[in-house]
């Protein structure tokens, strides 16, 4: 498919922002976005993220070279501002030239002024029409649009919702997250001002991802109503696959979760390599600039080190399986290259067939 077969609708503001051929986000989850599966995205001509937010600088520093020996193409990083090791997280960013920089919590003004001034793209995102406009304030350049049918921490906005306000409220690109994971969908995206689409979930499950095969069974066989909302993992909402540990973790006590808080914060902090107090210093950051409570700031370790139970070790009964409820109705494990050439040519025949409809019914009349 060469650049200038592509249906012109597809070349948007995403594209020229990203120097891409499609408009077509790969998210950054935590644990799934390896070099591997953001070079996968990236020669087939999407945006992929590479995730950091749960490695530690140095772990970081070599996975984003080791993307760069995967592909040529534009590709971005994601991480958390207030992360154990940030300021040498976003070093790395800098010196190895990364395109852009993908963050949600608690945006750091000198971070997002240090990516300005080296032409890295900064692209938050967001669950609400005040943080778009925020966010473009502080300087972001494109802005991930996220509705409650998104997996992992979410909102309860739905995305056919919140997406026309945000593309109302800021001049940037806008890409839209929470509920795509096909052409039909891009195509949607677009008619509602989107730039592109943003997926997690669906490029989770193909073939270049590092989902253990007995985890991906899970995804495979839940259904939409089984794709739930909870607040026990660390306090926030976050949008799951409904297992035995969710049941196990919404039916304990209050002492129960303490000491699940506790031991998740010793297992971070053997994981992150920090420091307690270099830890201390992060939760406050994190607690100050997203109003968490006392409990909620506890809780905050827990994510990562049950979702690595599921996606790294492959235990799906005994971790957490963050999903967007697109799972319940994805059922195929593609490589990269085939889902994006798949979704614009959906995209492409959606399209002619509107104009088609359009053509036929303005001769009708």
């Amino acid at each position: 498919m060469s650049p200038s077969s592509v249906h012109p609708s597809l070349h948007t503001r995403l594209c020229s922002t990203f120097g891409v051929r499609f408009p077509v986000i790969q998210t950054a989850m935590g644990w799934v976005a390896t070099p591997e599966l953001v070079a996968g995205t990236a020669n087939a001509g999407g945006m992929g993220f590479l995730a950091c937010a749960t490695l530690r600088p140095e772990e970081a520093d070599r996975a984003i070279a080791r993307t760069q020996e995967l592909t040529d193409r534009p590709f971005g990083v994601n991480f958390l501002m207030e992360q154990p090791g940030a300021a040498d997280i976003v070093d790395s960013i800098v010196r190895r030239k990364v395109r852009a920089a993908s963050y949600s919590r608690s945006p750091n003004k000198k971070f997002i002024e240090r990516f300005k001034a080296a032409g890295i793209l900064c692209v938050p995102t967001v669950g609400a029409p005040r943080h778009a406009v925020k966010a473009v304030e502080l300087g972001a350049d494109v802005i991930v649009c996220q509705g409650g049918e998104g997996g992992g921490h979410t909102g309860s906005y739905p995305t056919s919702l919140l997406l026309p306000q945000v593309v109302d409220a800021v001049d940037v690109p806008v890409a839209a997250a929470g509920g795509y994971y096909d052409g039909r969908g891009l195509v949607a995206a677009l008619a509602f001002g989107a730039d592109g689409i943003a997926m997690g979930t669906r490029f989770l499950l193909t073939q270049e991802s590092p989902v253990p095969r007995a985890t991906l069974e899970r995804y495979f066989e839940a259904d939409v109503p089984d794709i739930q909302i909870t607040t026990e993992v660390d306090g926030l909402p976050q949008r799951v696959i409904r297992n035995e540990f969710v049941e196990r973790l919404e039916s304990g006590s209050a002492i129960a979760r303490l000491a699940r808080a506790l031991q998740s914060g010793l297992a971070y902090r053997k994981m992150s390599g920090a420091g307690i107090f270099e830890l201390l210093r992060s939760a406050t950051s994190m607690r100050q600039n997203e109003k968490l409570s006392r409990t909620q700031m506890l809780m905050a370790a827990n994510a990562p080190i049950f979702i690595k139970r599921a996606m790294v070790e492959g235990h799906p009964a005994d971790g957490v399986l963050p999903s967007g409820q697109v799972a319940g109705v994805i059922g195929d494990l593609p490589t990269c290259q085939e889902l994006v050439a798949r979704i614009v040519e959906e995209a492409e025949s959606r399209l002619a067939a509107l104009t088609k409809e359009g053509g036929a019914l303005a001769s009708a009349g």
